[in-house]
């Protein structure tokens, strides 16, 4: 059946009108879920509060977070499950996360539980140990209790992999590790 050119690409333009709300219908969905599960993430304070740098700006990418243990379990609240470009800067009192198009995230010293390497997680596998995990504690924000989550970061250069666990794990004090 040969439809005429007009008719095929308003056909080809209503389904992808009807995808597009489909995938910002998820997402909404998705955030709505984790609202109440997770509380909104620490602000980030003045420069002159989180102390000396020890590491970076680092170019990387912000995979996602997701509940600690449940690397599907993608937390839609917040901004928080949008992959974007981000820089990765670790300081004396914790690991900032600057994304290209949403608020910085703070992860503070206090709150960081482990860190390592992961092949993927949450819609993106990119292999062996080619993700650093952060595990953390979003402290409570006195309507939802607190959550501990699982954000994954992956670095422009692989090299600096390696230097970004030691700098966050040199935070991470013996009475905040997470003993799962």
């Amino acid at each position: 059946m040969n439809l005429p050119m007009p008719v095929a690409v308003g056909i080809w333009v209503v389904v992808g009108v009807l995808l597009l709300l489909l995938v910002l219908t998820g997402r909404r969905r998705l955030a709505a879920r984790t609202r109440h599960l997770v509380p909104q993430p620490p602000v980030l304070p003045g420069p002159d509060v989180l102390g000396a740098v020890r590491l970076g700006p680092l170019e990387a990418t912000y995979v996602s977070s997701t509940l600690s243990g449940d690397w599907l379990a993608r937390v839609g609240a917040h901004g928080l499950g949008d992959r974007s470009a981000a820089e990765v800067t670790v300081l004396d009192g914790g690991v900032v996360v600057d994304r290209d198009g949403g608020a910085p995230l703070l992860v503070p010293a206090a709150a960081l539980r482990g860190v390592g390497t992961a092949p993927g997680m949450a819609g993106k596998y990119v292999g062996r140990d080619g993700l650093v995990v952060l595990t953390w504690e979003v402290p409570s924000d006195g309507e939802t209790d607190a959550a501990l989550l699982d954000t994954g970061l992956r670095t422009r250069r692989t090299a600096d992999n390696a230097r970004l666990v030691e700098a966050v794990s040199s935070l991470i004090t013996p009475s905040t590790k997470d003993t799962k």
